[in-house]
């Protein structure tokens, strides 16, 4: 069994643009939904503090959706942003998540490292997919708010 994953991906952004992404609701709903989904705002909510909740829904094309909760677990501004988070609101099994900025040339790097061992090598395989899609989103943020 998988134990958690990890992602790195570099921005052309400074990394106080780079973890707004995380913490501007306005930005978070449009690479959390990807073009493939939407995330409205009016169902996001993100009290990023320790200790804070952030919730959202997202609303999939085949008319589902999936909400999200987490709660936040490290906040260090534009460091590093630990929260937990599951789709499966009723089950108390949250998987906890980092996101690390850090100044390189050119820009930030971001790395994103999900751990708890909640779900199985493929569950693992697919969130890698997803957090690429979302990665390859917030590309998309960075270069449209330049």
């Amino acid at each position: 069994m998988t134990a958690g994953i990890t992602v790195t991906r570099r921005f052309a952004a400074s990394p106080d643009r780079a973890y707004a992404l995380w913490t501007d609701p306005e930005q978070f709903s449009v690479w959390f939904g990807t073009e493939a989904v939407s995330v409205p705002l009016d169902t996001l909510v993100l009290d990023v503090r320790v200790g804070g909740v952030w919730s959202a829904v997202m609303h999939l094309p085949d008319g589902t959706t999936i909400q999200w909760l987490g709660e936040y677990t490290e906040v260090v501004p534009p460091q590093r942003l630990a929260f937990t988070m599951t789709d499966d609101p009723a089950n108390p099994a949250r998987e906890p998540v980092t996101v690390d900025v850090t100044a390189v040339d050119g820009g930030a790097e971001m790395t994103l490292v999900q751990t708890g061992g909640h779900l199985s090598e493929e569950q693992y395989a697919q969130t890698v997919i997803g957090y690429n899609a979302f990665f390859d989103a917030m590309e998309t943020v960075l270069v449209a708010r330049n």
